[in-house]
């Protein structure tokens, strides 16, 4: 495998973010994937943040929200209008 193919560990910390939100694309989803196998300072941070992760969904399935909350924000949505490309949002 070439340099090109792996993520050194700056490159890594700097997705790691999009990679636990599993935003990057199917290659570079793959490239972090094989960065993690071989290196254990970040996996240790990629295993940090998943499990921060994971508290934080189980937190916050365990609040209780308005019942007419989706729809009060639904609304808002709609008085706001759609973002123009390359708006702030």
């Amino acid at each position: 495998m070439s340099h090109l193919d792996r993520y050194t560990c700056e490159e890594m910390l700097r997705r790691l973010d999009d990679y636990v939100d599993r935003e990057l694309s199917p290659e570079e989803m793959e490239r972090a994937r094989r960065h993690l196998e071989t290196c254990a300072a970040c996996a240790a941070e990629f295993g940090f943040q998943a499990r921060m992760l994971a508290e934080l969904r189980a937190k916050l399935r365990r609040i209780d929200v308005p019942g007419d909350l989706l729809a009060r924000i639904a609304e808002r949505l709609r008085a706001v209008g759609p973002l123009e490309e390359g708006a702030p949002g």
